[in-house]
């Protein structure tokens, strides 16, 4: 027996598991981030599939019979104006869904951009970025949003206004938080090793510390989608959001003003409200378990 054919069957025993069984390996311990992904990936199916089968018109006003409870023609029943609840909520979900996946995504590419030039060249671009933020974080954002909203001619406002309103102050959390990070990635030993060899500033900041931020970014992004889809439901629930489109929060607040619980509409109100359960439920699964993922304290390792 040669020396080749004892060490090949050692070899064959400790290969490394490919990347995919890894990922389900840690969804399987990580059962919280497992189970959010799995409703959000369940609501993006209702969602596509929805928007691919199901006229966009029946979603609003004198498109189909009034309040008709959930049957066969109407699996989730129409409302008061003569829209179609299964229409409403597919739409609905998909603009609701727009709005915070756009507000959380500008809010973070700012956070990223004015925390990475803070802790990175420091100095008064630091001591202003810091100031901003430190003035403006105890400013109640919900106040702000709501007078911006209600001072804008109901016309004007569309999905798109909704979400740059939303978006106004969604940066200064993932400025602090990563604004504190890279402080103290800068300072690592591989750091110092880039700036001898003659990296440019851009090329460690792109090269070197992004890369290992990135746990950190995909937590900072999910966290500003959940606080930018709740803000969209509580300012169309107020009435403040574009009326005529299928919002949840503006299917709930159409429902609140025409009394659907009390004139035993049951259907309009409850659809809207467990779809949004499902969405913020499912977010903050996701992000508390990419926050394991990125804190080396609490995660849990193969």
């Amino acid at each position: 027996m040669t020396l080749a054919s004892i060490q090949t069957p050692m070899a064959q025993e400790i290969k490394q598991p490919t990347a995919p069984v890894l990922v389900l390996r840690y969804l399987r311990r990580n059962k919280g981030l497992a189970f959010g992904l799995a409703i959000l990936l369940a609501l993006t199916l209702f969602t596509v599939i929805g928007l691919i089968t199901i006229d966009p018109k029946k979603a609003y006003p004198l498109s189909a019979a009034f309040k008709q409870p959930p049957s066969l023609k109407y699996p989730f029943g129409t409302d008061f104006f003569g829209r179609d609840l299964l229409a409403a909520m597919v739409l609905g979900t998909w603009q609701t869904a727009f709005i915070g996946l756009l507000a959380g995504g500008i809010g973070t590419l700012v956070g990223i951009i004015l925390g990475f030039t803070s802790a990175y060249f420091g100095g008064w671009v630091d001591s202003a970025i810091r100031t901003i933020c430190q003035i403006l974080t105890p400013v109640p954002v919900l106040l702000i949003q709501v007078v911006v909203a209600g001072s804008l001619d109901k016309r004007d406002v569309t999905i798109v206004t909704m979400a740059m309103i939303v978006a106004m102050l969604a940066w200064m959390g993932p400025t602090l938080v990563i604004r504190s990070q890279v402080l103290t990635m800068k300072e690592r030993q591989f750091v110092a090793v880039a700036k001898l060899s003659g990296v440019s500033d851009m090329g460690i900041i792109m090269k070197e510390i992004l890369p290992n931020l990135l746990p950190f970014i995909a937590a900072a992004f999910v966290a500003q989608v959940f606080m930018a889809v709740f803000a969209s439901l509580y300012l169309a629930v107020l009435g403040l959001g574009p009326l005529r489109e299928p919002l949840l929060g503006n299917i709930i607040w159409s429902a609140q003003s025409q009394g659907a619980f009390f004139n035993g509409w049951w259907w309009w109100p409850l659809e809207p409200a467990f779809a949004m359960i499902l969405i913020l439920g499912a977010l903050a699964l996701v992000n508390m378990g990419l926050d394991e993922l990125a804190n080396p304290r609490v995660r849990r390792t193969e």
